[in-house]
C-alpha cells in the first residue's frame, strides 16, 4: 500500500522510501500529515511488512517493527528521530529540523523518538487525531 501522491513528480529512484509500521494508525495519521506538506513529492510511504526487496532485507524488517526507517535514493538509511528529522527538514520546517540535528538536540529527539513509539497508543489519543467529521 503506497500511500495517495507517492510517485507524483518524481521518479521511484528520487524519491526517499518511508517504512512504517502499517497496522499502527498513529504511524498511519503521523505519515497523512507529512504527506499533506510534501509538496514536490519527495517522499513515498510503504509499510514494512509489504516493502519489496530490495530494500527490505531480515535485519532490515526487524529493525523497522522498532522505528521508522527512511530509504534514501542513494540507499543510506536513517532510522527514528534521524528519519523524522530529515523529513521535517523537506517538509517546511528545515531550519529548526537542521538545529535539532545537531547534539545535544539529537539526543533528546532520538529519547523522544524511542519514548513516542513505545507508547503510540497513548500518544495517537493526542497527536495526529483524525479531524472531527462535520454533521
Amino acid at each position: 500500500m503506497i500511500l495517495p501522491g507517492a510517485s507524483l513528480g518524481l521518479s521511484l529512484s528520487q524519491q526517499h522510501l518511508i517504512l512504517f509500521d502499517g497496522d499502527c494508525g498513529f504511524c498511519r495519521r503521523a505519515l497523512g500529515w507529512l504527506k499533506a506538506r510534501d509538496e514536490g513529492s519527495l517522499f513515498s510511504a510503504v509499510p514494512y511488512q509489504e516493502a519489496p526487496s530490495p530494500p527490505m532485507t531480515p535485519a532490515l524488517f526487524s529493525a523497522c517493527k522498532l522505528a521508522v526507517h527512511l530509504v534514501q535514493p542513494d540507499g543510506t538509511i536513517l532510522k527514528g528521530g534521524r528519519a523524522v528529522l530529515h523529513m521535517l527538514e523537506h517538509t517546511g520546517m528545515g531550519r529548526p529540523a537542521r538545529v535539532l540535528a545537531q547534539p545535544p538536540f539529537l539526543w533528546f529527539v532520538e529519547l523522544g523518538y524511542r519514548v513516542v513509539a513505545r507508547n503510540r497508543p497513548f500518544f495517537g489519543r493526542f497527536l495526529f487525531r483524525p479531524a472531527p467529521r462535520k454533521p
